[in-house]
């Protein structure tokens, strides 16, 4: 559930970031797909936290 809400997230931030500073389709394109996969690693790693945590 981390992993989904983070790349959500990332795609979302990510995407505002690139249209704040005047990017064209494909850099907002770009900026989306890689902040998606930061937070969704993020997330992953939140997720083997608790998992480790709760055991």
């Amino acid at each position: 559930m981390f992993v989904i809400f983070g790349a959500l997230l990332g795609a979302i931030l990510g995407g505002a970031l690139a249209a704040k500073r005047g990017g064209k389709r494909l850099d907002i394109l770009q900026y989306a797909v890689v902040y998606a996969m930061i937070f969704a690693m993020l997330g992953l790693f939140i997720t083997l936290f608790v998992h480790r945590m709760s055991v």
